[in-house]
């Protein structure tokens, strides 16, 4: 019963540009992106971190670097959970996508979603989701299942993950907000996953430190939390 810690990347020169980056190589952090990553590491300093994992996208390799660095630690790259491919949307202003047939339906039913010469978003989600329960699989292997470990990734991706964790169809998950450097986290367990935050840009992280003694329940509590 690991923790995921998910990361989207801090504020990139596409974030304020107005312009769907989507893979576009050479985006990076711009100076409060690299403010924010910088944060990141201050905020999970107590923290015992197993692994951190990372899209290949230089946006969120940028953002785990100082922590990396901080912990003694090399990122595993992991493909699965890159940005949305956008196709032929990929470089082209918002508010001229925005006239498109299909943002409406990017926004209100996203499950059907298939952007030209790019992939859907269903597509989208089922190979993060599929990443990311296969990252957690390794690394309750090799760590034990009280392991917490990182994942950066990118808007969308995260909030189809997050939607997965709450057995939300994909069609909600316009409703979840995340952002830059902000920290969702996700408990797995053998049967179901529990959300314990989304989109935290700046809470205590003190229960997200393993407690040596105490066994992970498995089973929600009847009538929210015991109070502890």
């Amino acid at each position: 019963m690991t923790t995921l810690i998910l990361l989207r990347h801090g504020r990139s020169t596409s974030n304020t540009s107005g312009v769907l980056a989507g893979r576009s190589p050479g985006v990076e952090l711009d100076e409060k992106g690299r403010e924010q990553a910088e944060r990141v590491v201050e905020r999970l300093a107590p923290v015992p971190l197993a692994a951190i994992v990372t899209s290949p996208m230089t946006r969120c390799v940028q953002t785990v670097e100082p922590l990396a660095q901080a912990r003694g630690m090399t990122p595993v790259l992991e493909p699965d959970i890159t940005e949305v491919d956008y196709g032929d949307w990929t470089n082209r202003e918002l508010k001229e996508l925005a006239k498109e047939d299909l943002w409406k339906v990017v926004q209100a039913h996203p499950s059907a979603a298939v952007f030209p010469g790019g992939e859907g978003l269903a597509a989208m989600q089922a190979r993060a989701v599929a990443a990311i329960r296969r990252q957690d699989l390794r690394i309750a292997e090799e760590f034990g299942p009280s392991a917490v470990w990182v994942a950066c990734s990118h808007g969308d991706p995260i909030k189809s993950i997050v939607a997965d964790a709450l057995a939300s169809h994909l069609d909600n998950f316009q409703r979840i907000v995340v952002d830059n450097c902000s920290i969702s986290v996700i408990t797995y367990t053998p049967t179901r996953p529990f959300v314990a935050r989304v989109n935290d840009v700046g809470g205590d992280v003190a229960s997200l430190i393993p407690k040596p003694d105490e066994k992970p329940a498995e089973e929600a509590v009847v009538g929210g939390s015991t109070g502890a």
